[in-house]
């Protein structure tokens, strides 16, 4: 983690781990019910980098198509 919030800068970690991190942290609360933190924490930590790859991807591929974002 420390790795992560060191190696981007405020902006990019603003604009490309907050979206990720908030919609792993509300599907998390809403959906993971394990009764055993280690789980859900893994869980958590699963659906941040499926999301995070996710959003990845679909940027990249805007990109590509000639859509830039700002």
């Amino acid at each position: 983690m420390y790795t992560l919030i060191r190696s981007l800068s405020f902006k990019q970690l603003i604009s490309q781990q907050v979206p990720s991190l908030g919609i792993s942290l509300i599907t998390a609360e809403l959906f993971f019910k394990f009764h055993s933190f280690a789980l859900e924490c893994a869980a958590f930590l699963a659906t941040w980098y499926a999301v995070d790859l996710s959003i990845h991807f679909v940027r990249e591929r805007l990109k590509i198509g000639g859509i830039t974002s700002a």
